[in-house]
């Protein structure tokens, strides 16, 4: 008995003292490998004995087997989130339709009237308090309907934009299906029917980018890889790009990303990395890095992207535009490569909140089958019209974990995230509140092994069939860690999520919002030995995710929105995250942090104003 292992017994849930909790920093031990000492890493972690063994060793090290393997977990596992009876918002407007199915063009319809008033002349004065940073969709609807300009007119100059991106030394390759003509046919059915005085809706000739895990005819679905279009076949768009397509939305095609969606840098060998339009020797972040670069660069007023963890929040963070994780079953996932996952959601990148709002109410809508299973409320959005919004705010509370909250690379990120606390305390009265969040490490394990087997389970079939070659090294580095969970290790998992489900639901009885920086790091430098073979650095992932994998894991929502930039010029962000099915709640509070911090946004070096083309700053001006 003596020389048994002691093993770690938890006490329920409901009966941990929170406040004895002590916030315990992230600290990743694994080496970070590039270039050609990467694929002597990976044939390690691919070799059957010395790979377990080394697998056995890092998941030691950071304490992932003490957890996962030595710990005695009493609560039940929940093996997708689970929420508790939904708590209605206050001062907002109900966009779904009674029907079974709603219908986007009526909920865009309302979606509109949920917005402040368009003042056409914003965007055109040359004044302190109205800084052009980014044409919103409703400035493209305007000029359209003015006869300004064409979508037939924007879409020639997309064109020109991407192929000169292509071309540039080094490239920017934002798109990996890319077709001038089907954009250009596109285009001309939308110029036409504002010709005959018929757009669809406000997002009749919007353009938007669909990240390469989303299906978009007649665009093959590779997810960032040379080969999936050989073993699934696109028949039929997503169910949220169908939605989208129904209200006039032209598709340029699909963005690039980190291959499957198992990175968050963007780095990919296959298809060449996006670079960060605010600093091109830096990365956008991923997953959907080309869906952020195609927004922040001004191709796009907004794109689709996919957030299983963290993967539309961080490249938005990192590019200094918006991004939104929906809470998890509010958008039907059918047509998608995650679709079979539970901390994975499709949502939209935007320039605005105002876009953000309007991209939401058009493609969201439950499954049939999650319909029935976590009976999702109606779809709300904060009506930013109303006359008292100001009360509505003043009465939001926002939970603040400091300790977790300054865990930062750089204290520039926890001071100007603070900065806009505090402004919202003055401007606002809205009231910042102290809370604490336990077991944060054991919920970075638990997103772990489930993101992981989910991914696993969907992908094994291709790469025990010969696929494995053909995959970036980071990947098959992934792969490795992957498949030394066991059915234990997962199920494990599931019961930490109960648990934290439990944690969090306990502070959302006392507040209304739980504020963090977005990343742990402004953008990271791309390495020039990664950009042949791919990289594997754990320490900067770790950064990059330390705040956006409870939204996952737990199927909370939450929104990434500018602040501001470090002293190197790099976009910080500040993360919302709110009640399930609270959308409504954190879009008002990011609606009311983007007014305040609209000062302090800088557009991208690499810009380019294709709704307007005119000399000077309006052009395409990559500064390197």
């Amino acid at each position: 008995m003596g020389g048994e292992q002691k093993k770690r017994a938890m006490v329920p849930s409901e009966e941990v003292d929170v406040s004895a909790e002590g916030y315990k920093p992230q600290v990743v031990k694994a080496p970070h490998v590039a270039g050609f000492v990467l694929r002597l890493f990976v044939w390690l972690v691919e070799t059957p004995i010395l790979g377990s063994l080394f697998m056995s060793l890092l998941k030691r090290q950071n304490g992932i087997t003490k957890i996962l393997e030595e710990t005695a977990i009493p609560e039940v596992p929940m093996f997708r989130p689970e929420f508790p009876p939904h708590v209605p918002e206050s001062g907002v407007l109900n966009v779904e339709e009674e029907d079974e199915d709603g219908d986007p063009l009526a909920r865009v319809k309302v979606a509109m009237a949920c917005l402040p008033p368009y003042d056409p002349c914003r965007h055109l004065r040359v004044e302190a308090d109205f800084p052009f940073l980014y044409w919103t969709i409703r400035d493209y609807a305007h000029a359209y309907q003015s006869n300004l300009t064409s979508p037939t007119i924007v879409a020639e100059r997309i064109i020109s934009v991407v192929e000169a991106f292509n071309h540039k030394k080094p490239s920017m390759p934002l798109l990996i299906s890319f077709n001038p003509e089907e954009l250009r046919k596109q285009a001309a059915a939308s110029t036409q029917r504002y010709l005959e005085g018929k757009p669809l809706s406000v997002l009749d000739g919007i353009f938007m980018a669909v990240k390469d895990d989303v299906d978009c005819c007649p665009y093959p679905t590779n997810g960032g890889t040379t080969w999936f279009h050989k073993v699934r076949t696109v028949k039929r768009d997503a169910v949220c790009v169908s939605r989208l397509r129904c209200c006039g939305v032209i598709f340029i095609g699909k963005a690039n990303m980190h291959e499957l969606g198992m990175g968050v840098t963007g780095n990919n060998p296959n298809y060449g990395t996006v670079r960060n339009p605010h600093s091109f020797e830096r990365y956008t972040g991923g997953s959907s890095s080309g869906s952020a670069a195609i927004v922040a660069c001004g191709l796009c007023p907004a794109a689709l992207g996919t957030d299983g963890g963290g993967s539309v929040r961080i490249p938005s963070s990192l590019c200094g535009i918006v991004g939104l994780k929906t809470t998890f079953g509010r958008t039907d996932m059918k047509g998608t490569l995650c679709d079979g996952g539970t901390v994975d959601v499709v949502s939209p990148l935007a320039a605005a909140v105002e876009d953000i709002m309007l991209v939401y109410s058009a493609m969201s809508g439950s499954s049939p089958s999650n319909k029935i299973t976590l009976n999702p409320p109606p779809i709300c959005l904060p009506n930013l019209s109303m006359s008292d919004k100001f009360d509505v705010l003043r009465s939001l509370k926002l939970g603040k974990y400091s300790e977790w909250f300054n865990d930062v690379k750089s204290s520039d990120i926890s001071a100007k995230c603070d900065e806009v606390l505090n402004m919202l305390s003055s401007n606002y009265g809205c009231q910042t509140v102290e809370i604490t969040l336990p077991e944060l490490e054991e919920m970075r394990n638990a997103h772990l092994v489930s993101i992981g087997s989910e991914v696993l389970c969907s992908l094994n079939p291709y790469y025990k069939n010969g696929r494995r070659t053909e995959l970036s090294l980071d990947v098959r580095t992934s792969f490795g860690l992957f498949k030394s969970f066991s059915a234990a290790n997962y199920v494990a998992g599931q019961r930490l999520r109960r648990r934290l489900m439990f944690f969090h639901m306990e502070v959302f009885k006392e507040v209304d919002i739980i504020v963090t920086p977005t990343t742990g790091m402004t953008a990271p430098i791309i390495p020039s030995d990664s950009l042949e073979h791919g990289e594997t650095n754990y320490e900067v992932s770790g950064y990059l995710m330390r705040f956006v994998l409870a939204a996952n894991l737990l199927g909370f929502p939450a929104i990434s929105i500018p602040v501001g930039h470090d002293e190197q010029g790099l976009p910080i962000g500040l993360q919302l995250i709110g009640r399930p099915w609270g959308e409504a709640t954190i879009l008002r509070a990011a609606a009311a942090v983007e007014e305040l911090c609209s000062g302090s946004r800088r557009r991208p070096a690499a810009f380019y104003d294709v709704l307007r083309r005119t000399g000077g700053g309006g052009g395409f001006s990559p500064q390197m």
